[in-house]
């Protein structure tokens, strides 16, 4: 691992931060991360939406503001037209737009598998971002969107889904977090990060610290229908099981399988003080996270990382 440090920089590579965040003032701080994916629908405009939304997470993440990104593409130009990466820009673009950024140039080559995504570059007050393993004992765990994206992505590549449950993964994961990070300017954010490919519980595993611990009210988290319908036919991606092989030593008690699922822009996980936490998923909802739940607590550290009740 690269020994990164200076005195400006808040985050390290130690703590699995979603973004950097380096500090320029005293009231200015840039987060700046990056992320691309392969497609995960056909419709190009939708693919560059859902990728963009997927890089744009982590600045949110961490509670901040976008201002501008670059273009992260791997296009395959022999087999596929030139429109075709137009439109997965213009989606890409789109995204970057509603949440008040720009698109400023990026960077392209020919690659026999396609990929898009983004450098983002946010600001955040130095003093005021939310880091992801700051957590305290008595916290309530908030979980903004449905889990399943990973097992509904590999059921629309195998042409398994309606249309009316496509439309319900491209929600989603075209859906931006953006709309979260205003909806708790006021409410006492201890930590945060975003569910996006170590799945549920392997993000929350990131955010543990040797003092603390979770506890996952496993009825409570809330999971897309589809995809708790297809996983018990084992339509179930290879990076899911991954996740539960890697994070399964951490987790006390039986977990679903989509509480491992490899989600593509998921949602955002707040530890708030309990004292907050209605007003926070009456906010979280007003603003579109129609799922958003109660679905944990921080507690004194146990044996495990996380026990599931």
């Amino acid at each position: 691992m690269l020994k990164i440090n200076h005195e400006n920089l808040l985050t390290g590579t130690n703590n699995n931060e979603d973004a950097s965040v380096f500090k320029i003032n005293e009231t200015i701080a840039l987060v700046q991360t990056l992320d691309f994916i392969t497609p995960v629908v056909d419709d190009p405009y939708i693919y560059g939406q859902i990728a963009a939304a997927n890089s744009l997470s982590d600045v949110f993440a961490m509670g901040a503001k976008v201002i501008n990104a670059l273009n992260i593409v791997g296009f395959d130009s022999c087999n596929f037209d030139s429109e075709i990466l137009d439109e997965i820009m213009q989606g890409g673009l789109s995204k970057v737009i509603e949440c008040g950024g720009m698109i400023t140039g990026g960077h392209s080559i020919k690659s026999p598998e396609m990929y898009y995504g983004l450098s983002v570059t946010g600001v955040v007050n130095p003093n005021k971002f939310w880091a992801n393993n700051t957590a305290k004992v008595g916290d309530v765990l908030v979980l903004t969107k449905p889990l399943g994206t990973g097992v509904l992505s590999t059921a629309i590549k195998s042409d398994m889904l309606e249309l009316s449950e496509i439309k319900q993964a491209v929600d989603i994961m075209s859906q931006l977090n953006f709309y979260a990070v205003d909806a708790m300017s006021d409410i006492q954010v201890n930590a945060c990060t975003d569910i996006t490919g170590f799945g549920f519980l392997g993000h929350l595993s990131e955010m543990s610290r040797c003092d603390i611990s979770f506890e996952i009210y496993a009825n409570d988290v809330p999971v897309n229908q589809v995809a708790k319908r297809l996983s018990s036919m084992s339509i179930i991606p290879g990076g899911t099981y991954k996740n539960k092989e890697y994070t399964s030593n951490d987790v006390n008690g039986d977990a679903d399988i989509l509480l491992y699922d490899a989600q593509t822009s998921g949602g955002l996980l707040f530890a708030i003080c309990e004292s907050d936490v209605q007003r926070a998923v009456y906010r979280l909802k007003d603003v579109g996270y129609e799922f958003s739940s109660v679905v944990g607590s921080v507690v004194e550290r146990k044996k495990s990382k996380i026990t599931i009740v």
